[in-house]
């Protein structure tokens, strides 16, 4: 491939909501699109939907937070369509945090919710490398409203999330310099057709998100490159 060739987008835990929503907003601006997820069980259809909407793309199994698949899968994407230009990071990795009320949170779940942020930033280093050289590219994540509304029972997924939010503006300020955006959405809201929507059918009122708003949204956080942030509150 040569630097001409129509950019990429990598997603970095691909599921049926906004990762997915997130692959068809940039396919749709032309983005070729690498999906990678833990299984593959559901990449068959994550593919031909792509494909239905004249999206190339193609599907890797990997578990972000094992370093050397994580590796691999991205070498894999390399391989397969010659570079990478936006990251897309979903906040699969925060199953790992500990719930449950902030006032008893221990060390040790507080160091587990933390581990919980290591992917992203390893996702981040590896892609980070062929972005500083070409001067240009992205790095979008999502996370949730607990990382600037206090939310007591969500506990350590407080934590992570708010270093996830950090992470993401501070790298904004970082790069921006060199051409590089970095950004986040902050969410607040049950995304819809997410697994997280799935279980919770029928369980709780929670305001819900259509995840092509959002992932527009972050289309355009990208396409203007100058917010950090968007923070979409639906539920204080």
């Amino acid at each position: 491939m040569t630097s001409t060739s129509s950019p990429v987008l990598t997603v970095l835990g691909a599921g049926p909501g906004l990762g997915l929503s997130i692959a068809h907003r940039f396919g749709a601006e032309g983005y070729r699109v690498a999906l990678i997820s833990r299984s593959s069980q559901r990449h068959s259809g994550y593919l031909a939907a792509l494909a239905d909407n004249g999206i190339e793309a193609a599907a890797y199994v990997a578990d972000a937070s094992h370093p050397d698949q994580l590796r691999s899968a991205v070498d894999a994407v390399r391989a397969r369509f010659g570079r990478i230009d936006v990251g897309y990071y979903g906040p699969a990795a925060f199953e790992t945090a500990p719930t449950g009320d902030i006032t008893d949170l221990d060390a040790a779940g507080a160091k587990a919710a933390l581990d919980s942020v290591v992917p992203a930033v390893d996702f981040a280093g590896q892609l980070l490398p062929e972005m500083r050289e070409r001067g240009t590219g992205g790095l979008l994540f999502a996370g949730g409203l607990s990382s600037v509304v206090p939310m007591p029972p969500l506990g350590g997924f407080a934590l992570a999330a708010a270093a996830l939010r950090n992470y993401a503006i501070t790298l904004h300020a970082a790069l921006a310099p060199a051409g590089i955006y970095a950004g986040t959405l902050t969410i607040g809201g049950l995304i819809e057709r997410g697994d997280i929507h799935r279980a919770m059918a029928g369980q709780a009122d929670v305001p819900t998100i259509d995840p092509d708003d959002l992932a527009d949204l972050a289309w355009r956080l990208y396409r203007d490159g100058t917010a950090a942030e968007a923070v979409i509150n639906l539920l204080t």
